[in-house]
């Protein structure tokens, strides 16, 4: 993303706004939550997006996630309940960084 789509998005009210300029930029959301309708970060459709933006949040609101293209979880271990925003961001990063850097 160039400075000026940055320096754009900064300026931007989030989430409302900011998620219809993403839209208006051609970028695919994504966000990373837990619930039954997510699709797992190794979705393939998913992992085909060109410009894909990753939602993150301590607690996303319903309707933040309800906007996005979709919603995402990171399988975890049996007895783990969820990851940290760190976390989660830097998993999300890698993977579907990786996949981008394998086209």
């Amino acid at each position: 993303m160039d400075l000026k789509c940055r320096t754009l998005l900064k300026k931007t009210a989030w989430p409302g706004e900011g998620m219809q300029l993403l839209k208006n930029m051609g970028f695919k959301t994504a966000a990373m939550a837990l619930r039954d309708d997510s699709v797992g970060i190794d979705n393939q459709t998913l992992q085909a997006e060109e410009k894909l933006a990753i939602v993150l949040g301590n607690g996303l609101s319903s309707q933040t996630i309800a906007d996005c293209d979709y919603t995402v979880k990171i399988p975890m271990s049996h007895g783990v309940d969820s990851l940290n925003v760190a976390a989660a961001s830097a998993v999300a990063f890698w993977k579907l960084g990786y996949i981008n850097r394998r086209k």
